[in-house]
């Protein structure tokens, strides 16, 4: 779980391939809480990587509607969702382990069973474990802006990315998205809008007020306090 975030991937003459990532992988202590949490939740929560679809039914025990989290950070907002709202399966993926260890600690004090968590690339699990057609929302919130022209490349939200959630979403599925960083919602704006397949839900074809399901973090009050904007973008599958 801790050691292969990233599948390696060889070229012809069997050299390892450079891939531009939306991500830094940033290790950081973990505390005794969130080891303990690793090791005694990890093997009810956790799901493993592999190369081939998962089967949602089988992973959480029962049918329901599954809304997948992209780089949930430390969890707090995950698991007050699927807290507030048990009717839907909540599928969590993060690279960092502090993250995942304190997510499943706090889904262990709240006694949250509708929840389960990945610790690897979130492309990855994209692209070989999600199957099609399988998710009634995909959330990414406050994701790494890569605010520097030189580094744009890096940020999650292209249209490869777009294309790729939308074969996910089942129809009528939502992708929803935040920031508060002004130039990277321009820049989901712009890429969300030239993918064909998606319908903006904002009523003026750009922002969405940020919805009662989206918990406000700890970070996003302290931004709020400090004067900083943050934008909600929803995306529905209409094709």
């Amino acid at each position: 779980m801790i050691k292969n975030v990233i599948s390696p991937e060889f070229n012809e003459e069997g050299r390892a391939l450079r891939r531009v990532r939306s991500f830094v992988r940033r290790q950081g202590r973990l505390t005794p809480r969130q080891e303990q949490a690793l090791e005694k939740q990890w093997p009810i929560f956790g799901i493993e990587y592999q190369p081939e679809p998962i089967d949602f039914s089988q992973v959480f025990g029962r049918n329901a509607p599954v809304v997948l989290e992209i780089g949930f950070g430390m969890g707090a907002s995950l698991v007050t969702m699927a807290k507030n709202s048990p009717e839907n399966n909540y599928f969590g993926i993060e690279v960092h382990a502090p993250g995942v260890g304190a997510c499943l600690a706090s889904a262990q004090e709240e006694n949250i069973s509708n929840l389960r968590v990945m610790c690897h690339d979130a492309i990855e699990v994209l692209n070989h474990m999600i199957p099609d057609n399988s998710l009634q929302m995909v959330q990414l919130f406050f994701p790494d802006p890569w605010h520097k022209a030189r580094h744009n490349k890096r940020r999650i939200v292209q249209v490869p990315f777009a294309e790729l959630i939308l074969t996910k979403l089942a129809p009528n599925g939502v992708f929803h998205m935040a920031t508060d960083w002004e130039p990277y919602a321009e820049h989901m704006l712009e890429v969300m809008t030239s993918v064909d397949g998606y319908q903006n839900l904002s009523e003026t074809q750009d922002y969405v007020p940020r919805p009662e399901t989206r918990p406000v973090t700890k970070f996003e009050q302290r931004g709020h306090r400090l004067g900083h904007g943050v934008w909600d973008l929803m995306f529905k599958r209409v094709k």
